[in-house]
């Protein structure tokens, strides 16, 4: 007698890989670049660039989902390139490559609307992670380099802070008490999971409030969500709450 076969669950879809543009004047960090991420099945190498004036011509062209972006090139830099990219409708995301820990540039750059940086002499598989993380929606900034950059922001005189903690403050005003929770948490350099656990909230329901928040604050990405909370006042030196509770008052 034959036996049916059983049924078999039907195989997750692949998702389709990660169209990249690399932006450089240096050819031979394009090559390298392209020799180490080419080889990730994750990763689609569109088309590469050796300055930044040609990066909008490219992106029309070749549609990448993410730029990895060079600051210093001879004729438009790296970030006069993010800021005009990311003025665009649909523009994708935009990863800052540089020499620099933190720097005044590298915040520029996020003001702009970067989802982040990594730095030249990061390990291989890093820069692959980041690659495929900012393309998902997550910036690639680690929560110790979000607070230097934060801590650089915050510089400048009194009146200055004074000033933009009390732009920020009405900003965040316009958020619903549970967007501010989760803002707050976005600033301490949680994960969707990690905020779901702690705000007890599922992943499914962080995400909804952190499109809601950038889309409310006219905002590109969670790290500027985090140097608004920052810029606010609500974060201590450790990234923690600084008025001690969950929410933002």
């Amino acid at each position: 007698m034959n036996t049916p076969a059983s049924p078999t669950s039907p195989a997750s879809p692949t998702p389709p890989p990660v169209r990249l543009l690399i932006v450089d004047d240096d050819p031979l960090v394009r090559a390298g670049l392209t020799l180490m991420l080419g080889g990730d099945e994750g990763i689609d190498i569109v088309g590469e660039g050796a300055d930044g004036d040609e990066v909008e011509e490219l992106v029309e062209r070749l549609h990448p989902d993410v730029v990895l972006m060079d600051i210093r090139m001879p004729v438009m830099d790296g970030l006069t390139a993010t800021e005009r990219l990311r003025r665009r409708p649909g523009a994708p995301e935009v990863v800052v490559l540089t020499t620099f820990h933190a720097d005044e540039q590298v915040l520029r750059a996020i003001r702009a609307g970067a989802a982040g940086f990594v730095l030249k002499d990061t390990p291989p598989a890093r820069i692959v992670d980041s690659v495929r993380r900012v393309a998902a929606g997550d910036p690639v900034l680690s929560p110790a380099v979000t607070r230097q950059l934060m801590a650089r922001a915050a510089g400048g005189g009194h009146d200055d802070r004074a000033g933009r903690t009390d732009r920020a403050r009405r900003r965040l005003d316009q958020l619903a008490e549970r967007e501010k929770e989760v803002a707050v948490a976005v600033g301490r350099g949680g994960s969707n999971a990690e905020i779901a656990g702690s705000l007890y909230l599922s992943v499914a329901t962080v995400k909804t409030h952190v499109s809601r928040i950038l889309a409310k604050l006219e905002l590109n990405n969670r790290v500027q969500i985090a140097l608004l909370v920052h810029d606010a006042g609500l974060l201590d030196t450790d990234g923690t709450d600084a008025e001690g509770g969950g929410g933002l008052r």
